[in-house]
Formats: structure tokens, C-alpha cells, sequence
């Protein structure tokens, strides 16, 4: 019956400036915005794939975290100097310092992480083939294909 996930939510400080931070940095589509609340709503993927929703919350701010899906390869040799060069700090799931995609052994997964202007904790993730090897933990790219 589940088929995916389509939408998600997450709560901003300001929903001009995060509508400004999702569209004009991370390129995702404006779809509404609720002209009697301070709601918007945003387009992920070029065929309305997927659903972001911004709530402006003035106080009490709840921070999340959620995944976008993207190509393996642009992760490799994209995403890190793409968050860099909008002013965002790129780091990985150990937060060691190391701002290079790093792979979840037991998905197998690669990903990258950065924050929003509020703090909501943002993913790039692709799912990589083959089978998990839970026992090799989170480890490099280049450890990951050594122990494939």
C-alpha cells in the first residue's frame, strides 16, 4: 500500500527568508502558500515528486531533520562544493570535522549533511547497490568500495 513518502514538514523562524533559502539556493519549486496562515508549500522534483511544507513558528522553534534524494554521482563530486558556494557548511553523519560524503554501511547509502538558516538538520542521501554490510558501521566512500 505505501508506496513513499510525499511530504514533510518543518517549522522556520521567518517563511519569506526560508521560502528565499529553498528556492533561490537549494532550487526547489514554489507551489502556495496559504495566504490566511503562514504556510507555504514547495515542490520537490521536477514532476511534483515530493512535498515541502514551511510553517513560520515565532517562538518554541522544534528543529527536524529530512532527507533529500540525489544522485550518487552528484554527491561524489558536486554536493561539497555546492553547499559551500551558498554560504553552507557541508558535514557528515560522525560530524568529525570531515565535510566529505560518508557511506551508512548497512543501507549501503551515501550521504552529506547540512543546516538550514533555522537549524533543521538537511541530507543529501542515494541509495547505493549491492547489498548492507551493517558490520563496517559508517565509512568512507573510498572505504566502501575497498570492502564491496
Amino acid at each position: 500500500m505505501i508506496k513513499g513518502l510525499y511530504e514533510t514538514h518543518v517549522q522556520v523562524s521567518s517563511l519569506e527568508n526560508s521560502i528565499k533559502f529553498y528556492t533561490e539556493v537549494l532550487g526547489l519549486e514554489f507551489a502556495h502558500h496559504d495566504g490566511n496562515r503562514p504556510i507555504a508549500f514547495l515542490w520537490i522534483g521536477k514532476n511534483k515528486e515530493a512535498m515541502l511544507g514551511l510553517w513560520e513558528q515565532k517562538e518554541n522553534l522544534q528543529t527536524r531533520h529530512f532527507a533529500f534524494s540525489a544522485d550518487k554521482e552528484d554527491i561524489l563530486n558536486y554536493s561539497v562544493e555546492f553547499l559551500k558556494n551558498k554560504n553552507l557548511k557541508p558535514y557528515n553523519f560522525l560530524k568529525d570535522g570531515i565535510d566529505e560524503p560518508m557511506v551508512f554501511a548497512w543501507m549501503p547509502a551515501l550521504a552529506i549533511y547540512f543546516n538550514d538558516p533555522d537549524g533543521n538538520q538537511l541530507e543529501f542521501i542515494s541509495i547505493l547497490e549491492g547489498d548492507g554490510k551493517p558490520e563496517l558501521g559508517v565509512i568512507s566512500y573510498e572505504e566502501w568500495l575497498e570492502n564491496k
